[in-house]
């Protein structure tokens, strides 16, 4: 699992003359085994070019070294600097292979602002459980009981003699005193939630559990936890964690596609009106060098031969332009949009990689939200 400072270390790495091998790798066990992987890796690796020492680390580390638990593989190497990192994830990628002076960071962006810090609440009329995740990862869990809800029959209750014994019906045919220990059970679940997730950094919140006891328990939450609430899902007190977090991870993904559209249709809308967005490649990359960037939109996959100035952030993919930054010189990059990314990242802004949006594909593959 990767961290943002170990992010940033990529980010600041600059192999200068020197090239950058980034692989990524699905290392889904589940799917192909472990040498059918190695194959395609060693295919990715031969497209490369002349990078022995580069490959013969990252091949001894994928027989040697890597233990083929996780679904996901993030590769850096840059022998000529004595550089090496590896990132096993609990989220796949698609196998790729980029060679530059740095490290072809976009990927770990996404899977950072995909699946970092969310929370799960699964509950019922007793309790709950409680999981913590960062990058699809289980990082800390724990639970409550409350008191045992005995069911009463309507008619049957033990009064005093001469009085009356039927119990006054509620929600659902509940007596009240099931009732009111369902209600106290919701009540102190919400508390003991309160208390799992502060000074958790949670972005997002899932519940899960039968719709009832999901509307009756969100009443009880706190409005700081109520405000992360991202999506609910129905599931038995009793599953697996990994079924809860194979669940919580398509509901992430639901997500994420929902607030991607709203990015998108805001960037396109205020780029239209001339407010603080841009959509296009020679538009973007002046932002980017400009630092007004706050969130850089990218297809997944687009790429472009570009230049990057020596000795200011100045972008550009064409060649014959005329840099607004006085002295120094355009130098030819492999891929325009990855040192775009990087100049992003250094300046403090978001990246989004978005996949399969027609919306952002007329627009040209790449737009950004901006500061100013």
């Amino acid at each position: 699992m990767i961290t943002q400072a170990e992010l940033q270390e990529l980010i600041a790495f600059d192999g200068g003359d020197s090239q950058v091998v980034s692989v990524y790798l699905n290392t889904d066990t589940g799917e192909q085994s472990s040498e059918t992987i190695k194959l395609q890796a060693r295919s990715l690796l031969k497209e490369t070019g002349d990078f022995p020492a580069d490959i013969e680390k990252i091949e001894n580390y994928l027989d040697l070294s890597f233990d083929w638990t996780k679904p996901g593989l993030a590769i850096f190497s840059c022998a000529a600097h004595d550089f090496f990192r590896s990132f096993p994830t609990a989220v796949s990628y698609r196998n790729r292979v980029r060679i530059s002076n740095k490290p072809h960071v976009k990927p770990l962006a996404h899977l950072l602002e995909y699946y970092a810090n969310y929370g799960v609440i699964v509950v019922d009329k007793v309790g709950a459980r409680f999981f913590e995740y960062h990058l699809a990862e289980l990082q800390d869990k724990d639970g409550t009981m409350g008191e045992e809800v005995r069911k009463t029959k309507h008619g049957s209750g033990s009064g005093r003699a001469g009085a009356s014994t039927s119990a006054t019906g509620t929600r659902g045919g509940q007596s009240r005193h099931e009732e009111e220990t369902v209600q106290r059970n919701l009540r102190e679940t919400a508390e003991a939630a309160a208390r799992f997730f502060a000074g958790k950094s949670i972005r997002r919140l899932f519940i899960g559990g039968t719709a009832e006891n999901v509307a009756q328990f969100r009443e009880y939450l706190s409005k700081q936890l109520q405000s992360r609430i991202a999506g609910t899902f129905a599931i038995d007190m009793t599953a697996g964690e990994h079924e809860v977090r194979e669940q919580t991870s398509a509901l992430m993904r639901e997500a994420n596609a929902r607030r991607e559209e709203a990015l998108i249709q805001s960037m396109i809308t205020s780029a239209a009106k001339g407010s603080n967005a841009t959509v296009g490649l020679d538009n973007t990359l002046q932002a980017v060098g400009e630092g007004r960037v706050q969130t850089l939109i990218i297809s997944d996959g687009y790429r472009m031969p570009g230049f990057a100035h020596d000795s200011s952030p100045f972008l550009t993919a064409r060649e014959n332009v005329e840099v607004p930054y006085g002295e120094g010189q355009l130098l030819p990059v492999n891929d325009v949009i990855e040192a775009a990314v990087h100049r992003t990242m250094v300046q403090g802004g978001q990246v989004e990689i978005v996949s399969e949006n027609p919306q952002l594909e007329e627009a040209g593959q790449i737009g950004a939200l901006l500061r100013y």
